[in-house]
């Protein structure tokens, strides 16, 4: 896909909200061209296909976003997956065909970025947070959506709790310290050790909160998200550069230069 053309973008899940707000964004933007708006029954794969999309945008719900992505790398287009709910088996089968398509391209390589979140404020705090996690005794995240969010904990949420223990790890950090006996199941989920609380409440959007401690003193991250406008710059600047990552990327801060 050429730097200097003009991209050809299709949306999944163009009725959704995110979905309409990113064909209205892809609209708005010079240097991108709305082909195609698909919804729930629509194929997929013809779609992006008749459409001539170079990229295909996935807002769509955890139960059918790996099977979209599958017919758009067949469809010989990349991908920018906002959907969570993936896991290690459904990122594993996509590198997997990922390795088939592009062995067949050769130079001309797809590829799919997966992002948990695109709001720059929250990659920004995730990144932050795995900077911060080796030097506190504990660490614990709290992720706070609107009830009509379907996945808890958030992949956000997930995420970032991943690069805390990851982080927490290469330090030799153990386990944060919890003398918790009974009750167990209000202490949230455990994402790799690191405890993750979700809220879901009417009037929220999309909000984090990481919190760390050692004796005497705390450090709280907080990063809020009011309206979904303010993932649509991310959402952009994935499709910008989708073509030039082939294979997986997992991760808006993988295209960002936080260095």
């Amino acid at each position: 896909m050429s730097t200097s053309s003009v991209v050809r973008v299709a949306v999944i899940g163009a009725a959704g909200r995110m979905g309409a707000q990113t064909c209205a964004a892809v609209e708005e933007a010079e240097d991108l061209e709305l082909v195609a708006r698909l919804d729930a029954g629509d194929d997929v794969g013809a779609g992006v296909r008749d459409s001539g999309a170079h990229v295909a945008v996935d807002f769509t719900v955890p139960a059918v976003t790996e099977h979209n992505v599958h017919a758009v790398l067949d469809a010989g287009a990349h991908a920018v997956v906002g959907t969570t709910g993936w896991d290690d088996g459904s990122r594993g089968r996509v590198v997997e065909h990922l390795e088939r398509v592009n062995a067949e391209r050769g130079d001309e390589g797809l590829g799919v970025l997966i992002a948990p979140n695109f709001g720059l404020s929250a990659v920004l705090a995730m990144t932050f947070a795995a900077k911060a996690a080796r030097y506190f005794e504990s660490a614990e995240v709290v992720e706070l959506h609107h009830p009509n969010k379907v996945d808890a904990p958030s992949g956000t949420a997930r995420h970032t709790a991943a690069a805390i223990a990851a982080a927490r790890a290469d330090a030799g950090l153990g386990p944060s310290p919890d003398a918790t006996q009974d009750g167990w199941e209000a202490r949230g989920a455990d994402v790799d050790g690191v405890r993750v609380h979700a809220v879901r409440l009417r009037g929220l959007v999309a909000h984090e909160e990481i919190l760390f401690g050692n004796a005497g003193e705390q450090l709280t991250i907080r990063q809020d998200s009011f309206d979904r406008a303010s993932f649509m710059p991310g959402v952009l600047l994935a499709v910008r550069e989708v073509g030039s990552r082939p294979g997986l990327t997992v991760g808006l801060e993988n295209v960002l230069d936080l260095s």
